[in-house]
């Protein structure tokens, strides 16, 4: 079973994960700019940081036969800083056209304020402009309310939805991103969002159209093999090898493949992202 992961924070994780990773099958990997635990106080810090997850991550996960990628953005926590929003945005435009960079994300709603708001709303068009895939963290708090006026957003934006992936889904939004039509992400991740036999529930229940499954893995208590381990539990359940293979690879591959900078076809088990 080849495995992709479309969304892991490996800066946060130590090489010890990425060997683990690559002998559960984890064949590539995709990492969004997240918020580091510290609210940062400089352009440059931001900066530092994209170069690392684009250039030393890469190199780090290709050890151990890992492809790397990155999507990168201004995130929720950090985007109620306007001032510090506007040198971000002013650089972001550059650091996307960067090799290896296949979405703008993660963006979305932290506190849902109004600077998150002009935030999502400015790196939408950027990234529509740009024909980039999207990214979008759904948030932990109030959390079918930021989903839905997620979704608006990206009306308003005028995006494709098929561009968008509305990523931490749960019981409570499935329905409601569905309906959209943009692809779906679903965390694997313990306490906070899903455990492996939530996620089968809701992937037995709603299929595997433009539908992932992500560990998230980041500097909480996560697991970098929550892929692998749906994988199992779908298995358990006798769910069918060639649904799980698409979920778990073809899905993801396609969905970023848009970007034009991951080559290979999605639409086979065998299809390649290298």
């Amino acid at each position: 079973m080849r495995i992709f992961d479309p969304h892991v924070h490996m800066y946060s994780r130590i090489t010890d994960d990425y060997e683990k990773m690559a002998l559960a099958g984890v064949e590539v990997v995709v990492e969004p700019s997240f918020w580091l635990g510290n609210p940062r106080k400089h352009l440059g810090t931001f900066l530092d940081y994209f170069d690392h997850i684009i250039e030393f991550e890469t190199q780090r996960a290709a050890q151990f036969g890992i492809r790397h990628y990155a999507t990168l953005s201004m995130n929720p926590k950090e985007a109620n800083d306007r001032g510090l929003t506007r040198e971000v945005l002013g650089m972001l435009d550059t650091y996307l056209d960067r090799p290896g960079v296949v979405a703008l994300g993660e963006i979305g709603f932290d506190l849902q304020t109004e600077a998150e708001e002009e935030a999502i709303r400015a790196q939408l068009e950027m990234a529509r402009k740009k024909n980039l895939p999207v990214v979008v963290h759904l948030p932990h708090q109030h959390k079918l309310k930021g989903t839905l006026r997620s979704i608006e957003l990206c009306k308003d934006v005028g995006c494709d939805p098929r561009m968008i992936l509305l990523d931490h889904n749960t019981e409570e939004t499935i329905a409601f991103s569905r309906e959209y039509g943009a692809w779906c992400g679903h965390t694997v991740y313990p306490v906070t969002k899903l455990s492996p036999e939530r996620a089968a529930n809701i992937i037995s229940q709603y299929g595997i159209e433009r539908m992932m499954v992500n560990s998230a893995a980041d500097w909480g208590p996560s697991d970098p093999l929550s892929v692998p381990k749906t994988i199992v539990e779908l298995k358990r359940r006798d769910y069918p090898d060639d649904r799980i293979q698409r979920l778990v690879w073809n899905n993801p591959l396609e969905f970023f493949a848009q970007s034009g900078r991951i080559p290979g076809r999605s639409d086979a088990p065998g299809g390649s992202a290298r």
